[in-house]
């Protein structure tokens, strides 16, 4: 399988789903040319970094969009619902899900191995542990309690 590794932490959990942090206008061509069929996007469109038309990018692209913008301080049950239903809605697409920095898809992927889904929740923490290791409300979030209280880490900077 073609991996896009010039895309930042960019991972590929299966088949059919890639994850990676913000992709340029390029990359998502190199990313439709993989066959993906569906974007989704974790990331607020206000931060830095973000696309000015990802949704006019994607379209004229002819993916189909879906935006559950995730603010990083306060990450919800909602967004993981969101998260979970469009992930299981397509079940046969090729997906690309992102964010700008790959943290909070990461984190989605471990929470929601947790409940079962397709990939072993070790695998999922370990890919979610090779970008960063979240802390205060992703602890939370994640249900990592050992980890309440302690700063996000990322790799390469922290540990």
């Amino acid at each position: 399988m073609t991996e896009l590794t010039d895309i930042l932490n960019w991972r590929r959990i299966n088949a059919r789903l890639t994850t990676s942090g913000q992709p340029t206008g390029k990359q998502l061509v190199e990313i439709q040319n993989l066959g993906v069929s569906h974007i989704i996007n974790l990331g607020p469109h206000h931060n830095k970094g973000a696309l000015k038309d990802e949704a006019g990018t994607i379209a004229s692209l002819g993916m189909a969009y879906i935006y559950i913008p995730v603010e990083f301080e306060r990450p919800t049950d909602q967004n993981f619902e969101d998260f979970r239903s469009a992930i299981e809605g397509l079940p046969d697409a090729k997906i690309h899900v992102h964010c700008i920095y790959n943290a909070r898809v990461s984190a989605f992927f471990y929470r929601y191995a947790k409940t079962g889904f397709e990939i072993p929740e070790v695998e999922a923490f370990g890919n979610m542990e090779s970008i960063w290791r979240p802390g205060d409300d992703w602890a939370s979030f994640i249900g990592r309690e050992d980890a309440v209280g302690l700063p996000n880490r990322y790799a390469g900077e922290d540990y």
